[in-house]
Formats: structure tokens, C-alpha cells, sequence
């Protein structure tokens, strides 16, 4: 991309004597970073949505420092050579500064120049135009600002520019082991391939791919863990010069050439939560080749309806609270209503026992490579199960399971009940009014998911018991209960599953076999979407 003519010949790269890093102020100056190092180079280009940028680079612009945004940054001059870069603290203590950088220039006639430079471009705020050392970015508004709230995008991206939630999923071992285990074993989808790595994190899986063969890789984080991508990147040279960070959202970001290959980590609780799918495939909209491979492919939200007696029990109970009636000498009951709604609006987030399910479930399929961003937008699904047993039902269970179709070993992650436990758990929707249920009784009903601009879903769940026995046929409904929950809002329960005992003559799992259906699909074929990533898979397409 070229620059505009105001810009063309306005110098954007010094060569520097060195740089380093400016220890904070509570730490000692006898710091490692803090050394003087080997020659660098320094660079103006536009930060995230071409925001004014300098960035630090050692090694011949191999190995990438860091940097500043000019709007938060001061420059000072300590002699005609020598000058310190920091970029301000935090809001609430103004006095500090959260990095800084000791910068020794060739001369004094550069060390003017680049002083220049930096005011000028401070004072106008953005780089138009003009190609970053990680790519380019678009000044285009972002589609995903205008649907997803402010408040809700600068929370989600917070979180996951920490280091300790990043750690969190990488010691989820069935995920990271399952995500290497699909990319090493198909290394022939990625060598000498462009990856595309989407919402890239800490940059786990670029350098898996990296590992894989593939001929470059570009890593696209939005948060500041891009930052600690870069680091981790630097720290493994053997991969690093095939690897790009960009700081940035796949919305707005623009790459230098297409990618063979997609691939990122975009589920959340129940599949959708926090709505990074729809971010994945507008990187394929904008990104993939015609044909170009995803990883993951295919997704499936599994659902079953279950009994916990248990968990129904104590859900309820939370809201005894609100039947005091002389609380203080007052009367608490008027909520006690709105509350025991609400803590059935909440979503059970945890592990439980498969032997908690009344019958075989069924599944909803989403093709990645297919789906469009707007359908993603409402999800409804038609429910229709055949008890197993006669009990109380409480509600509807669900989880997910995601294929990695590679030319060598496709390969499935599964979050099923029975199956070692993730990071994920599994998900209930608990219904504040159980239904009473027979073996071989129909139970029908609807799961709709409608998406909100929290990054989330509201969930309604009907679920409606059916005449069962000789005339049902010509039976109507004889049950029905109804839910509305907020995904974005669960109770992490997070037990491990509780140890149930069975009755002699019960046959555990005897309920969870599946019903395999017929499967229309362009590239997946039917035997290896319905191979058993666990054995409670359901056999549903809707």
C-alpha cells in the first residue's frame, strides 16, 4: 500500500546504536533488559485501526522489543544521542508509566530528526496509509464495534490480554494436546503452507503450525497478550522468522497474501459463548483461499434432558433467602418470586454424571467452512427425544465437540459427560418447573439462541412431555415448562461428577447409543463426521 503524498517522504525508520529497556520504577536497575544492547532500529507505523505507533527492533528488525502508542507517550532527551521513550501509567497514577525504552542514537543529527518525527506524528494522532512491520490495518470501522457494546469488547479483551488466563487454557491438556496432536499429525495440510492464525492468544498454536512446516504464519491477537505472542515468538528462533504478530481484530486487520489454512481456538461455554465464531468466519471471508482448509472444521452442540434432583434442590434453595419476613424487621418476601426466577436464569456451568441423562441425545452441526456470520446470529434448534426412563426431568443438558478434518488424521475435541474433563466443562439449563416423564415417552420442544451485543446468547428452552401409551398418537401436551437464561451469565458450579450409584438391572449407557441419520455434507463425509469422538454422541442433524 502506498503512502499518501504528505507522507512519502517523511522518514519513518531510524537505525539506532541500541536500545533497551527502561526498568519501572520499583524494579532494580541492574536488570538484565535493562543492559545496553546490540544495534537496533526503531520504527513509526500505525498501531491498532492506524493509531500512531513506534515499535523497537533488534537483530536487523528480527526481534521485536516492543513499543509505544504515541498518544501515551513522552520522549525526552537525556544528551545530544541519548533519549528515553515512556508511555504513561495507569489512569489512576498518572506519575508512573507502564513501559519505557533508553534509546542511544548515531548522531545528533538523527537523534533531531527522530525527535521531529515523533512530534509530528503524536501531534497528528495516525499513520494513514502506511505498512506496518506485522501488516497493515484498515481505518475502516470495525463491523464488530457495531455489535458488539464497548463495555462488553474492552472486559473480553482485558481478560485475555492476561497472561494467567492464557495459562489456564494452555494447562487445559485435552485441548492444547488435542489442537497439537490435529496439526502435527496432518503436517501435510500445513507445510509450506500460509496460516492464518485467528485471536492467536499467547501464539500457542502459531508456532504448532510453525512446527508443522508452514511456510509463514500470521498471528492475529486484538489484546495486549499480542505483546507477550511477540515475546514467546522471539524466545523460539528456530520458528520465529516464520511467524507475524498482529496486534489488531480479523475484522479490520489487512494481510500481505491469503492464507491455505485457518485455524483458532473461537468456542466458548455451549460452542457460541462470547461470539468468537462469527469473528472466524469473517477471517475466512476475508483470509482463505477458495478450498482452503479450517481447524478447527465442523462444529456440534449436543443435547440430551437430564435428572439431577440434587442440583434442582439446590438451585431452588438460594432463594429461601427472600421468604424471610422479618429480615431486620423486614418483610423480604415481594422478591422472593423475581429471585427464584433468577437463579434459574443462570446456566449450570460444570461436570456431571452421563448416568444423569433420560435419553439418547441428539446434535446440531455447524460447518465452519459453510455457516454464514448472520447465522450465527439466531440458532434454533427443534428438540425430540424418547425417554429412557421414568423420572423428573430438570431441564436440558448440552456440550460440544469440535472435528479437525485433516488430509491425514481428522481428529475430534470433545467436551462430553464422561470424557476427561476441559476447561469448558459441560452446560445445564435448569427449568424452574421439572416434568414428570415415562420410558418410551416423547418429549419434544425448542432450544433458541438469540445473540445479544454482551458477546453472548440468551437462551429460551421449551421443553413439552407428550400422551404416551395405546391412543398417543391422537394425544396432545400433556407438560410444559419454560426458561429464559443469559449464557453470559452462569453459575459456575464446577464440581466434578458426583458418584451415582445403579441399581443391578440398570445398564449404564444404555441410554446414549446413538441413532445414526443420514448426513449431507460437500466435504466431509458422512462416516467421518459420525466416527465416535465419545460415547455419548448424538446422531441429530437439525
Amino acid at each position: 500500500m502506498e503512502a499518501p503524498s504528505g507522507q512519502r517522504q517523511r522518514r519513518l525508520e531510524f537505525g539506532l546504536v541500541s536500545v533497551s529497556d527502561l526498568p519501572p520504577p520499583a524494579a532494580s536497575t541492574s536488570s538484565a533488559d535493562s543492559a545496553p544492547s546490540s544495534p537496533a532500529v526503531a520504527r513509526f507505523g500505525g498501531g491498532d485501526s492506524g493509531v500512531a505507533e513506534l515499535r523497537f527492533y533488534r537483530d536487523n528488525g528480527a526481534s521485536d522489543v516492543g513499543g509505544v502508542e504515541l498518544a501515551d507517550a513522552q520522549i525526552f532527551k537525556l544528551g545530544p544521542v541519548q533519549s528515553i521513550c515512556m508511555s504513561e501509567g495507569s489512569e489512576t497514577n498518572k506519575e508512573s508509566y507502564s513501559k519505557g525504552f533508553n534509546i542511544h542514537f548515531k548522531t545528533e543529527e538523527e537523534s533531531e530528526a527522530f525527535h521531529c518525527t515523533f512530534e509530528q506524528l503524536k501531534k497528528e494522532g495516525s499513520i494513514k496509509g502506511t505498512r506496518l512491520p506485522n501488516g497493515v490495518l484498515s481505518t475502516s470501522k470495525c463491523k464488530f464495534d457495531d455489535k458488539i457494546e464497548a463495555s462488553s469488547a474492552k472486559m473480553y479483551f482485558h481478560y485475555y490480554g492476561q497472561l494467567l488466563h492464557q495459562q489456564n487454557m494452555l494447562q487445559d491438556y485435552v485441548r492444547t494436546g488435542t489442537y497439537y496432536a490435529a496439526v502435527i499429525e496432518n503436517r501435510a495440510d500445513f507445510t509450506g503452507r500460509v496460516v492464518v492464525d485467528v485471536g492467536a492468544g499467547s501464539g500457542i498454536l502459531s508456532l504448532f503450525a510453525a512446527q508443522a512446516g508452514a511456510k509463514h504464519v500470521y498471528a492475529v491477537e486484538a489484546s495486549e497478550m499480542a505483546e507477550y505472542a511477540r515475546k514467546l515468538v522471539a524466545g523460539n528462533p528456530s520458528l520465529s522468522q516464520r511467524i507475524t504478530v498482529i496486534k489488531g481484530k480479523v475484522e479490520e486487520v489487512e494481510l500481505p497474501e491469503k492464507a491455505d489454512i485457518l485455524i483458532s481456538e473461537p468456542m466458548g461455554t455451549l460452542l457460541v459463548n462470547e461470539r468468537m465464531l462469527e469473528s472466524y468466519v469473517i477471517a475466512r471471508d476475508r483470509f482463505l483461499v477458495p478450498d482452503g482448509k479450517m481447524f478447527p472444521t465442523v462444529g456440534r452442540i449436543h443435547m440430551a434432558p437430564f435428572s439431577d434432583e440434587y442440583l434442582f434442590v439446590e438451585i431452588a434453595n438460594k432463594a429461601l433467602f427472600w421468604q424471610q419476613q422479618s429480615y431486620y424487621d423486614v418483610n423480604l418476601t415481594p422478591l422472593y418470586g423475581t429471585a427464584f426466577q433468577g437463579y434459574f436464569s443462570q446456566p449450570v456451568v460444570d461436570a456431571f454424571d452421563p448416568r444423569l441423562l433420560v435419553a439418547p441425545p441428539i446434535f446440531h452441526v455447524i460447518d465452519f467452512t459453510k455457516v454464514k456470520e448472520e447465522d450465527l446470529y439466531e440458532i434454533d434448534v427443534p428438540l425430540r427425544f424418547i425417554a429412557a426412563v421414568g423420572t423428573r426431568v430438570h431441564g436440558l443438558a448440552c456440550w460440544f465437540d469440535v472435528l479437525f478434518n485433516g488430509s491425514t488424521v481428522p481428529r475430534w475435541l470433545t467436551t462430553a459427560p464422561g470424557s476427561p474433563t476441559t476447561h469448558w466443562y459441560q452446560l445445564r439449563c435448569v427449568l424452574s418447573q421439572p416434568l414428570y416423564v415415562m420410558a418410551g415417552q416423547e418429549i419434544t420442544g425448542r432450544l433458541h439462541l438469540v445473540a445479544h451485543k454482551s458477546q453472548s446468547y440468551t437462551i429460551y428452552l421449551t421443553l413439552s412431555t407428550k400422551m404416551w401409551g395405546p391412543g398417543a398418537e391422537q394425544g396432545g401436551i400433556l407438560q410444559t415448562s419454560s426458561g429464559k437464561l443469559d449464557l453470559k451469565e452462569p453459575y459456575y458450579r464446577m464440581s466434578q461428577p458426583q458418584a451415582y450409584t445403579i441399581a443391578q438391572d440398570q445398564q449404564p449407557h444404555q441410554l446414549l447409543q446413538s441413532q445414526e441419520l443420514n448426513v449431507q455434507t460437500q466435504d466431509i463425509e458422512e462416516t467421518d463426521l459420525l466416527e465416535q469422538p465419545a460415547q455419548n454422541s448424538g446422531a441429530h442433524f437439525s
